[in-house]
């Protein structure tokens, strides 16, 4: 089963930016999909970002787009979040996730929900 470990969030300004990582443990990393998600204070968990498991296709939630770009290295069993343009309504724990399912459907890819345990997440603060 994998289990992933977060890291890279701390506070920034409005307008500042951030690289998350997500170090993903266990067999079969590269048959997955990987998702990041936020929980905002006070909100439910809510997917920000997918990428397939060829790294090949990714999905950001309407706030993310245009500002975030999700990678992978599948060498390295790690997952990346790179965040620009950061506001204050992107503050929240940050965590990854394995996905049941991935399908590209029109050019679009649609990730499943996530499973598994989650890892303690991490922050991310936008305030100046």
């Amino acid at each position: 089963q994998l289990q992933f470990a977060e890291s890279g969030g701390g506070l920034v300004q409005p307008g500042g930016s951030l690289r998350l990582s997500c170090a993903a443990s266990g067999n079969a990393f590269n048959y997955y999909g990987i998702g990041w998600f936020r929980q905002a204070p006070g909100k439910e968990r809510e997917e920000v970002s997918c990428i397939s498991s060829s790294g090949s296709s990714r999905s950001y939630a309407d706030s993310a787009k245009g500002r975030f770009t999700i990678s992978r290295d599948n060498a390295k069993n790690a997952v990346y979040l790179h965040m620009n343009s950061l506001k204050p309504e992107d503050t929240g724990l940050y965590y990854c996730a394995a996905v049941l399912s991935e399908s590209v459907i029109g050019g679009i890819l649609r990730c499943g929900s996530a499973f598994g345990d989650w890892g303690q997440g991490t922050q991310v603060t936008v305030s100046s």
